[in-house]
């Protein structure tokens, strides 16, 4: 029966791909010489092993954790699917191994994870989990152009400077080891802004409750009053036509792997000059230049993805509910969902299926209050140069993707350096769209109220710190198509 064992050991070693470990560590599981070890292998071999019905399961004695230098162990342990002391069968283990991959690549603190059977002992098994840690702490000039997106910044608006914010942010993920982060930012340039926030995912021993909290304060000189032609309308003047306050907490519930719950308040202050008023008297409710509001928020988030920057595999899901304000001056009740569902075709291929749908009530809001598609990561390719303004919509997006090229960068170390491993991942894709918004009032805009389609090509760039960019030649059902850049986001 231990001849067996052994086998079925050696099995799992393949599939899980621990044999490029042992060769950068120069030795076996126990440290055993290489000369030794090879001759243990010669009669272990993966085709000769057939798993017999019955067979009994193995325990994991031990779970060895190496390479975090600063990140806790219980992050680590946090993220996997099995813990000490349980038993599986060898294929519900290679998928353990598998899944805890996954999991702890997607909490983006690791370049390289490899979770693989480190020794054995009967039906015992030790099991290594072997991580290679990012680099955390990044103090770097922060430079963005304020329009919605790259395209309307270099085409519509000259790349001119004067829309661009500039300043020092410093960024500090995993500041005490257990995967929090903190933000602070100074901004100048088109917008004058300071920002200051903290997340912390696990504040309990159980390592279920979460706590965050941040504040933001700022003003414009120039900003965006009206829509008109399904196209922003901006103003701007030597002193400051907005000001701007919010502060807010949040905590956060994640009993199992894939789902977690968060539940904020915040408090914030919109403030603007007469003559936002005067040019728009539905800026605001009412014809106020001020607004001061609670928001009550809700978010239910699901990912089931292999990658969550640009995943080929699995599904994700939110769903956000929010409240604003409380008297009828202000007063919004919102609800919005969204859905990704990516199966693999191939090796390299995939399709991809996109959702998102949202619905403001009462139906009759302040202009301040309708922004919908076209505004952050809400948008339909090759409608990027419009917005569409409304209180209820929802779009669709199917793409069919497929990998043309991988490569690496491979950069020497030093005695103080580690060696870098730079991957490059290119995808060719093709895709459509097709969406709706409902607006009671479409004034002066036309893309309100009918359907909308797009469709196109595109090429995806993916590489270090789930770097990813996109160029998509898009054609939409106005006759238009150009090229358009985009930033990374699933939905």
């Amino acid at each position: 029966m231990q001849c067996t064992v052994k086998y079925c050991l050696w099995l799992v070693l393949v599939l899980v791909g621990f044999q490029p470990l042992l060769a950068q560590e120069g030795g076996g599981p126990e440290g055993k010489p290489k000369k030794e070890k090879e001759k243990q292998e010669k009669n272990l071999t993966a085709e000769e092993y057939v798993v017999p019905a019955g067979e009994s399961p193995f325990i994991v004695r031990n779970i060895v954790i190496v390479g975090n230098r600063k990140t806790h162990p219980s992050i680590i342990l946090r993220e996997l699917s099995f813990k000490s002391g349980d038993a599986f069968l060898l294929q519900d283990l290679v998928k353990k191994f598998e899944l805890a991959r996954q999991q702890l690549m997607n909490l983006a603190l690791f370049h390289e994870v490899i979770v693989a059977l480190k020794s054995f002992d009967g039906y015992n098994v030790d099991v290594l989990v072997q991580v290679r840690e990012r680099w955390y702490l990044f103090p770097v000039p922060y430079f963005r152009p304020v329009d919605r997106n790259l395209n309307q910044w270099i085409v519509e608006q000259k790349a001119s400077l004067n829309r661009v914010d500039y300043g020092l942010k410093l960024l500090y993920n995993n500041a005490t080891g257990r995967n929090d982060k903190l933000r602070f930012t100074v901004v100048s340039g088109y917008s004058r802004q300071l920002l200051l926030n903290y997340d912390r995912p696990y504040i309990d021993k159980g390592m279920k409750w979460g706590l965050s909290f941040g504040v933001s304060l700022g003003r414009n000189r120039e900003m965006n009053y009206n829509t008109v032609d399904d196209k922003q309308v901006f103003l701007k003047d030597e002193s400051y036509l907005r000001n701007f306050a919010r502060g807010y907490v949040e905590v956060s519930y994640r009993k199992a792997i894939r789902t977690r719950h968060r539940l904020g308040l915040s408090y914030g202050m919109e403030e603007v000059a007469d003559t936002i008023v005067k040019l728009n008297p539905n800026y605001f409710p009412g014809g106020r230049n001020r607004i001061v509001f609670p928001e009550l928020y809700y978010y239910f988030n699901y990912f089931n993805l292999d990658y969550i920057p640009y995943p080929t595999k699995g599904y994700a899901g939110e769903v956000a509910f929010s409240k604003k304000g409380i008297f009828s001056s202000f007063n919004s009740w919102q609800l919005g969902l969204k859905g990704s569902a990516n199966w693999p075709l191939g090796k390299k291929s995939f399709f991809s299926m996109n959702a998102f749908g949202t619905v403001k009530l009462p139906f009759k809001q302040p202009y301040y209050n309708r922004r919908l598609l076209g505004y952050s990561d809400i948008f339909m390719q090759g409608y990027e140069y419009y917005v569409v303004d409304g209180v209820a919509g929802g779009y669709l997006k199917a793409s069919l993707t497929k990998r043309l090229l991988n490569f690496n960068f491979n950069f020497k170390g030093t005695k103080k350096v580690a060696p870098l491993r730079i991957p490059v991942n290119i995808y060719g894709r093709i895709y459509g769209n097709t969406g709706y918004i409902y607006d009671p009032n479409p004034g002066e805009n036309f893309l309100g109220n009918r359907m909308l389609f797009s469709s196109g090509i595109g090429i995806d760039i993916v590489t270090i710190y789930d770097f990813v960019f996109k160029l998509d030649w898009s054609f939409n059902q106005l006759g238009q198509n150009a090229l358009y850049f985009h930033r990374r986001s699933i939905f």
